[in-house]
């Protein structure tokens, strides 16, 4: 993941996360083992490997086995003098057929597009890694804004009663208006409405993240008051697009693309002859009897062929051909749909190392708004005491502060997150990275 370098700080008083809190790597652990997405691309992965057994076994020669046992009975009626007759008696035997292809370039390229399969399933599970890290850590972080949000609203709240008590004090000796007081608890009342609505936010982002990793959270481990961050290594957007190239989505694609080229292939030999080797070894016997003898006649018999077997195809009502053209389309739609594959990774890349660097920014500007936020809510509240400000000014300043607070809290989740969208673009996202920004985690 690239590393973030900017040192931050805040000194608001957030929510203090308790010492058993569970941090970022053991809920990506327990995603692992929970996460019902990922378990289901881990199946279509094995499910995909077992194109490599199927495709052997098209060129691997076949065994098979068949067994009789029967019981036979025989009326013979004879125009003349001669009496009826009737013979009956049991026979059975087995017979072993071996089949080994010499030349089935159908089967041929069954086997060569197995490989493919293979890569494809692997690709496919690969890209369902990096989601799953992306997934939880932007889960993780949600839980963690909307518990900084509420904590924000919790606080301003707190002060804008402190402001709502003063006003009323000034009123009652007469040094204010009741406009003051109205004014306070109109803001009041709005924080208490903002407070039920950011609760009712932290219970849905806390059940998100629970869908993934299959248990309520309960406490998360925050982010610790003053981190370091730096910029993606390299520092180049073009760098990572042309990386995006080689992530797993284009890789998935590729294998796309060879698998309806080899089916062109495979389907065309539906013009072409087959050839095998086919052996068989048989042994049967057989008692039977007649009417007029209580003797039986059995009789053993062993047999044994080799030799080889041509099929040539002749006529198929030009279903082949049709099914050829079909194919040639679909490898051209396969090619399209790896153009389409490449650009949209390359645009990912892009819209995530801009939400890095542009996120980096952001934080700097809102540490810089911080500061100018706090001077100017002191400055009211001088003011406000001395008669130069009113109360509506110094609720104003209040609430400057707080969002500004929020905002820079949002800004940093965010540019961590669009660190590890930028490594997944490319495929290079790993349990690596997420131990990374696990040590970014820390009680305040």
């Amino acid at each position: 993941m690239p590393r973030f370098c900017l040192p931050l700080s805040l000194t608001v008083a957030l929510s203090v996360a308790p010492a058993r809190a569970t941090d970022l790597l053991q809920i990506y652990r327990d995603a692992l083992a929970n996460d019902a997405t990922y378990a289901s691309a881990r199946a279509a992965r094995d499910a995909g490997l077992e194109s490599l057994p199927q495709g052997l076994a098209q060129i691997l020669p076949t065994l098979n086995a068949t067994a009789f046992a029967q019981n036979n009975r025989t009326d013979i009626s004879f125009r003349g003098a001669a009496p009826d007759s009737q013979r009956e008696g049991n026979s059975n035997g087995f017979t072993v057929t071996l089949t080994q292809p010499l030349f089935n370039w159908q089967s041929i390229q069954v086997y060569k597009a197995a490989a493919f399969k293979a890569a494809q399933a692997e690709a496919t599970f690969g890209q369902a890694t990096q989601d799953l890290i992306v997934r939880v850590a932007q889960a993780y972080f949600d839980v963690l804004a909307s518990q900084d949000s509420l904590a924000f609203i919790q606080a301003q709240k707190v002060a804008i009663s402190e402001q709502l008590a003063q006003a009323k004090r000034n009123f009652e000796v007469g040094t204010a208006t009741i406009t003051d007081t109205h004014e306070a608890q109109a803001r009041y009342d709005l924080a208490t409405s903002q407070e039920i609505a950011a609760q009712g936010d932290l219970e849905i982002k806390k059940r998100a993240l629970q869908q993934i990793v299959g248990k309520f959270p309960e406490r998360l481990e925050p982010l610790k008051p003053s981190i370091e961050l730096n910029p993606p290594k390299p520092n180049s957007m073009e760098d990572w697009a042309s990386a995006a190239n080689q992530g797993y989505q284009a890789r998935a694609q590729e294998a796309a693309l060879e698998i309806a080229a080899r089916e062109i292939e495979r389907i065309r030999a539906g013009h072409l002859p087959t050839l095998n080797i086919v052996g068989t070894a048989g042994q049967s016997s057989s008692s039977i009897s007649t009417s007029t003898s209580v003797n039986n006649n059995p009789s053993d018999a062993t047999s044994g062929t080799i030799g080889l077997q041509l099929a040539i195809p002749l006529y198929a009502g030009g279903n082949v051909s049709s099914q050829v053209r079909q194919a040639i389309a679909n490898r051209e739609k396969a090619q399209q749909d790896l153009e389409s594959t490449r650009r949209t990774a390359a645009l990912s890349a892009r819209q995530a190392f801009v939400g890095v660097s542009n996120g980096m920014a952001q934080v700097k500007a809102l540490e810089a708004a911080l500061i100018s936020s706090r001077s100017a809510l002191d400055s009211n509240k001088l003011g406000y005491e001395v008669g130069v400000r009113i109360n509506i000014d110094v609720l104003n300043a209040q609430q400057q502060v707080y969002s500004t607070l929020r905002d820079l809290s949002k800004a940093r989740y965010d540019t961590i997150v669009s660190g590890l969208k930028l490594k997944a673009a490319t495929g290079t996202l790993s349990e690596a990275d997420v131990e990374e920004v696990n040590r970014l985690l820390g009680a305040n």
